[in-house]
Formats: structure tokens, C-alpha cells, sequence
């Protein structure tokens, strides 16, 4: 009879011992792989949303004023009088090493126009990169045409204006061809028109006053982007808006920071079942460890018998959690995230991970009780009998 048989027979006898073991070890895997499979797909998720959140790198022109804001920003001084941005020179930013992670470049011309009595702020924009850049606009109506203009909600209030109107701004004749639902910002005050419309009006054919671009920075460093657009546009001043970007990071890190945490507690609790249910199991042993001992057996067979068994049921766990904990994130995410397809894929170094983890905690836990065991005494053993 082998080592091996004498194992297998072994879990066999002790079927009671083994699965409290099995269940211990499952329980702690799974956690494990359930709480980092939940992070990861969260992490992707909540990546995914805020790479469409909106513009996180501003370009405008290099100037020592800072009197005019956007957005609740310093645009650093963007002045009518002043040289603006020329449109060829964004063009450069296509070519930037990290031109891949960029999702959209909306420029904008900025001017104040007169309605009626009312001096109003107006914006020439891309409307098809405003889609990325903006996707909390909600248009009541339609986006406007060349002879066409959206209002803000402020605006449109204290304008009196409502879709369908017309308006005349500098001698041309538009027509009101949506409004802005409130966003909260100063969006809600502005008049919007298509960009090429804006630099019609301001005689600013070519030139904007400053661009947004939303870059998908969740494999690249934003400061390394800011820096890479300075060099391909000198003339103009690149900053990265620091509380979308950092308020990313520090979301994602406290969520790793969270499932490490309860992992390692979980997985510090798994072993200590592992410890006292393995102490148990020699201490039941006494007289059948002596007889090995008394037939020829070596403390390192006895060792060896304790270890296989630890590793068999640890790698049956490590399995069996990774599938639970698989199970259980797929189950959750679709609780905390309403959009999110409810598929977490198999990650295979997670897989191996945790079949690692199962047999090392498992293997670890039942080391002393191996050591024990095989320094037990065969005639104070046989003396039990």
C-alpha cells in the first residue's frame, strides 16, 4: 500500500472532515474571486462610463489674462482681441504618440453677440464631437443647421425663446431649431450655432477660441497626453482638468484598496479553519500515525501524508471557488450596475490564481499539524491502543 492509497482512503473515512475543510477553503475562495471578478468588472465598467464623461484635457491659447471662465474653468484669459487657436494646428494633435487613447477633439469659437437688448455669450461648435464631449445634453427639438441654434435653458428663459423662433444675431436671421434641457453648468446661458456659423459671424474663419478633448486614459497617463499636445501645439496652453482625472483614479484605487482588504481577512479566516480542523484530524490519528510508525514509516512519510491530503481537498477548493465566485459577481453586478451586460468573462490568471492561493493556504494551514504529527511518539501511540 502507497502513500497515495493511504491518503485517498484516508479523506474517505474522514468524509466529515474533509468537506468541513473542502467548504472552509470553497467559502474563502470564492469570496476572493467574487469580490476582485466584481472590482474588475466594476473597474471596467465605471472606466467605461467616464471615458464618455466628457472633455478632461482643455487646449486654449497661451496668455497671462485669466478673466474669462467656461464651464466652471479658468480658460486662461481667452480674450476676442486676442490670436485664437488656429484649426490647422489642432489638426497636429492626430499625430501625437497617444493619439489612439483620444475619443474626441471638439473645437469651439467664443464671442458675445447682442439679441434683442441683451448682450449673450455664443458658441460655434462641433455638434458630432459634442456627442462624446457632452452626453448629459439633452435637446428638446433638433441640432441646428448652418442657419439654425440651440439655447441653453437660461438663455432660452430670459430670451423668451422657444424652438421654432426666430432670432437675428449681427443681421442674420436664425432659426430656434432646439433647446438645452438645464445641465447645471453655463451651458444653460449660452446660444450654441455649428462652429463654421460661429466663425462666419466673428469673422474668425479658421481660428477657435479653445478645444476639448476627451481622451480614454484608462491605459495612458494623462500627464504624459498634456504633455505630448504641448509639443505638437507650442502656441497654445494644454491642461488636463484634475478633478475628472484624479477623481477617477482615486475611485478605482479604493476600490482595489476595499478587495484586497476583505480578501486577506477572508483568506485569513480560511486558514485558520484549515489549521484547527487539520489539528483535529491528527490528533484523531494518534493510534494509526504510532502503527505507521511502529511498520517502518518515517516522519516524512507521515509528513507527506498529511500534506497530500491538504492538497488534495486545497486544489479541489481552489477550483470549485472560482467557479461559486465567478457565479456569485455575475450575479451581483447586475444589482449595482443597470447597464452593465451581467457577463463577466473567465480570467484565467485569476483562475490559476486562486487554485494557488487554495493550495498554499491549504498547504501552509497544515503544516504545523504535519509537523505534529510526525513527531508523534509510535509507543506512546500503540500504548493507546
Amino acid at each position: 500500500m502507497n502513500l497515495k492509497v493511504i491518503t485517498f482512503r484516508n479523506l474517505m473515512r474522514r468524509k466529515g472532515k474533509a468537506a468541513f475543510v473542502l467548504a472552509g477553503l470553497v467559502i474563502g475562495v470564492s469570496t476572493v474571486v467574487g469580490i476582485i471578478s466584481f472590482v474588475e468588472a466594476m473597474t471596467n465598467d465605471i472606466n467605461h462610463k467616464l471615458e464618455k464623461y466628457g472633455a478632461n484635457i482643455l487646449i486654449v491659447p497661451k496668455t497671462e489674462n485669466l478673466t474669462l471662465t467656461y464651464g466652471g474653468l479658468s480658460l486662461g484669459g481667452v480674450s476676442f482681441e486676442m490670436e485664437e487657436i488656429r484649426e490647422a494646428e489642432l489638426a497636429r494633435v492626430s499625430s501625437i504618440k497617444n493619439a489612439r487613447n483620444i475619443a474626441a477633439l471638439g473645437p469651439l469659437v467664443l464671442g458675445v453677440v447682442k439679441v434683442d437688448t441683451r448682450k449673450v455669450l455664443m458658441a460655434g461648435v462641433d455638434f458630432e464631437a459634442s456627442e462624446i464631449l457632452k452626453p448629459w445634453w439633452k435637446i428638446r427639438g433638433s441640432l441646428p443647421d448652418q442657419n439654425g441654434v440651440i439655447l441653453g435653458s437660461e438663455a432660452a428663459r430670459v430670451l423668451n425663446l422657444d424652438s421654432g423662433d426666430r432670432v437675428r444675431i449681427r443681421d442674420n436671421d436664425f432659426i430656434v431649431s432646439g433647446v438645452l434641457q438645464p445641465t447645471g453648468s453655463q451651458d444653460d446661458q449660452l446660444v450654441f450655432a455649428r462652429l463654421g456659423t460661429a466663425q462666419s459671424i466673428f469673422d474668425k474663419s479658421g481660428r477657435v477660441s479653445m478645444a476639448e478633448v476627451a481622451a480614454l486614459c484608462k491605459d495612458c497617463p494623462i500627464d504624459e497626453m498634456v504633455r505630448q499636445i504641448s509639443e505638437a501645439i507650442p502656441g497654445a496652453k494644454v491642461m488636463a482638468i484634475q478633478q475628472v482625472v484624479k477623481g477617477r483614479m482615486e475611485t478605482l484605487e479604493q476600490f482595489k484598496k476595499f478587495s484586497y482588504g476583505i480578501s486577506g481577512v477572508i483568506l485569513l479566516i480560511g486558514s485558520l479553519v484549515v489549521l484547527v480542523t487539520m489539528m483535529g484530524s491528527v490528533r484523531e490519528r494518534t493510534d494509526e500515525i504510532g502503527i505507521f510508525r511502529a511498520i517502518g514509516f518515517r516522519k516524512r512519510h507521515i509528513m507527506k501524508i498529511v500534506f497530500m491530503e491538504a492538497a488534495i481537498v486545497s486544489g479541489l477548493a481552489g477550483i470549485i471557488g472560482y467557479f461559486l465566485g465567478l457565479g456569485a459577481s455575475t450575479i451581483a453586478i447586475k444589482f449595482f450596475s443597470e447597464n452593465h451586460s451581467g457577463y463577466v468573462p473567465i480570467n484565467p490568471e485569476l483562475a490559476f490564481g486562486a487554485f494557488i492561493i487554495a493550495l498554499t493556504l491549504g498547504l501552509a494551514s497544515s503544516a504545523y499539524p504535519a509537523f505534529m504529527a510526525s513527531r508523534l511518539d509510535p509507543n506512546e501511540a500503540l500504548r493507546a491502543l
